[in-house]
């Protein structure tokens, strides 16, 4: 039992000393009184080289003892230079939340323990939740700080290649393979390939735009980022300090730009990843790649990291009738501007960020637009209440608040996000009241557990509110339902009431589809049955095969947004390194090779 105290420093202490102490026991008699009936431990490769949730502490209390024995976690202490144990109200529980630090066989990790009393031990404290994630690989370790590369002002060669030669060379691949092939080159490649750059893995991106940083700057006109600054820095390059607090588009690609040029990432624009199969018997991919200029490379990467968004192929549903219609009908990631539609009148079928945001930069324009309802959407104004969520990014430093996010378990999340959304829904009232008085159809997502569930099962159907929602509430951008569409005509949409919408433009705001279709076009349907779905949590506790092994040894997967990429491309890297040094197998398995 652990001692009571009423200085949270020492009850941390206290319960990490013994938890050390409980772990190198050969049975679970000391570790089960350290455990809340109701905990969670959430595992980032540091003991089981998995990604995974355990909920419960007789559950905790039969899986943690076998990956301790194996990983011999020890010298757990408080982390003195992240901030100090302390009270904090998490998921609507208040409880003392400490960060630590240890170490394993081959590693060094971080966590978190949030200690809540037990009603039923006479409130002993006791672990509601545990974070262990590993930090970094002995012997491994990233080249920064004290361990910075010296360059060549230390030893020079006047008569050899300098820096720039040097760099020209790497970014051919005239005499070798890399290691890792990046497809995709926007926050996620970039993420993931810095990461492997800093533990010395040869890596090259390819993307089949002109330029770096297209796949944001080629986008509509008007985009700027819809979460705060402070949440979306890059790794190692933090954004200047004079940035805006939404960053725009344009402002975020040329970042892109001059990212990969000062992290000295390899990087081939022009390129299309043609696809490729695997090679079991030697363990490497059998890739094919089209340059801008019409020629093809092979290659034969040992990984293929897939960087290509959430869902990199638009959905183009097959809508009865719309070939009827005369005017122009183009899906939402080729729209960029409403000027040309300036007096003309426009369909945008869809109501998620995109459809609302395009129907805004129309009626700007000058266009008269009508915004078609496919499925009820969640709206939530951009001030204060879709920015609830990250507000403890607003104080404290970027690694805590990183280490606090991956600290939440899937359960947690989930309580914590249905109060948010209650907040919200009292923030907004009036602008969500305005919208159901014109027919607009709202939810709250699955169990009411808001916009970011929604976005990480299915990527899409909320709007965070700059002022559309205001638009459609007023009547200055009318609102039809997709259900009252009886069929389209050359002139536009035809109601069921007889009434014609009439339209220049036809915009399709319909999303994009499941990434296992891509997976699919580019690997064959063999693979894509083997690797299954992506995204999501379907009955797990963790997003699907993101971020980790998956069951196709050599390809991975890793989307989001600029923080999720941020978080998670350190641990996929640190994977990466792990195989490619002998310490984890290639194929999933269920435990890891530990020296």
């Amino acid at each position: 039992m652990l001692d009571k105290t009423d200085d949270i420093s020492v009850a941390a202490d206290n319960w990490l000393v013994q938890f050390e102490d409980a772990l190198a026991s050969p049975d679970d008699v000391l570790l089960k009184p350290l455990f809340h009936p109701d905990s969670h431990w959430r595992d980032v490769l540091a003991l089981s080289w998995n990604i995974q949730t355990v909920n419960r502490a007789f559950a905790i209390l039969e899986e943690l003892p076998a990956h301790a024995l194996r990983s011999t976690p020890h010298n757990f202490r408080i982390d003195a230079d992240r901030a100090p144990p302390r009270r904090v109200v998490r998921a609507g529980t208040n409880a003392i939340e400490a960060i630590f630090k240890f170490e394993t066989s081959v590693g060094r990790g971080h966590g978190i323990v949030r200690l809540i009393p037990d009603t039923t031990d006479d409130n002993s404290l006791k672990a509601w939740t545990l974070l262990t994630a590993l930090e970094e690989l002995k012997g491994f370790e990233e080249q920064q700080g004290h361990t910075r590369p010296r360059g060549q002002a230390y030893s020079r060669d006047f008569r050899g290649p300098n820096w720039l030669d040097l760099r020209k060379a790497s970014a051919e691949y005239t005499d070798r393979d890399p290691d890792v092939l990046v497809v995709g080159g926007g926050q996620a490649g970039l993420a993931i390939a810095a990461r492997l750059k800093q533990l010395g893995i040869d890596t090259l991106i390819v993307d089949r735009e002109a330029r770096v940083g297209d796949n944001w700057r080629k986008r509509y006109h008007a985009l700027t980022l819809h979460n705060q600054v402070q949440v979306n820095h890059m790794p190692y390059m933090p954004f200047p300090p004079n940035w805006p607090v939404y960053i725009p588009k344009d402002k975020l690609a040329n970042w892109f730009e001059a990212y990969v040029d000062a992290m000295e990432l390899n990087f081939w624009t022009g390129t299309e990843f043609a696809g490729g199969s695997y090679d079991d018997a030697h363990g490497h991919w059998n890739v094919e790649l089209r340059r801008a200029d019409g020629t093809t490379r092979k290659m034969q990467p040992r990984h293929v990291v897939l960087a290509t968004g959430v869902s990199g192929i638009p959905n183009l549903p097959e809508i009865p009738g719309l070939t009827n219609f005369s005017g122009k009908v183009m899906h939402s990631s080729r729209y960029e501007d409403g000027e040309d539609w300036s007096g003309k009148r426009a369909l945008v079928i869809g109501t998620g960020n995109s459809g609302h945001d395009i129907a805004q930069d129309l009626h700007s324009s000058g266009a008269g637009v009508t915004l078609v309802q496919r499925s009820s959407t969640l709206i939530t104004n951009i001030e204060p209440s879709a920015q609830l969520s990250y507000a403890a990014y607003n104080e404290g430093s970027l690694e805590d608040n990183d280490l606090i996010a991956s600290s939440m378990p899937l359960a947690l999340a989930k309580r914590s996000h249905v109060l948010i959304t209650e907040q919200s829904k009292e923030l907004d009232k009036t602008l969500l009241d305005g919208l159901a008085r014109v027919g607009f159809r709202l939810d709250f997502g699955d169990g009411g557990t808001g916009w970011q569930f929604k976005y990480l099962t299915r990527g899409g159907g909320y709007y965070f509110n700059v002022g559309c929602s205001d638009l459609v509430a007023d009547g200055a951008i009318k609102l039809a339902q997709f259900a009252d569409i009886e069929t389209f005509v050359p002139e536009g949409a035809r109601l069921k009431s007889g009434e014609t919408l009439t339209a220049d433009l036809i915009v399709l705001a319909t999303g994009y589809r499941p990434q296992e279709e891509l997976v699919r076009k580019l690997f064959g349907e063999a693979i894509a049955a083997r690797v299954g779905p992506i995204w999501g949590f379907g009955d797990g506790q963790e997003l699907r095969n993101m971020y980790t092994r998956t069951p196709q040894p050599g390809l991975w997967f890793i989307a989001g947004s600029l923080a999720q990429c941020r978080i998670n491309s350190q641990y996929l890297a640190l994977q990466i390194k792990a195989i490619e040094a002998g310490l984890l197998p290639r194929d999933v398995g269920p435990v890891a090779k530990f020296t």
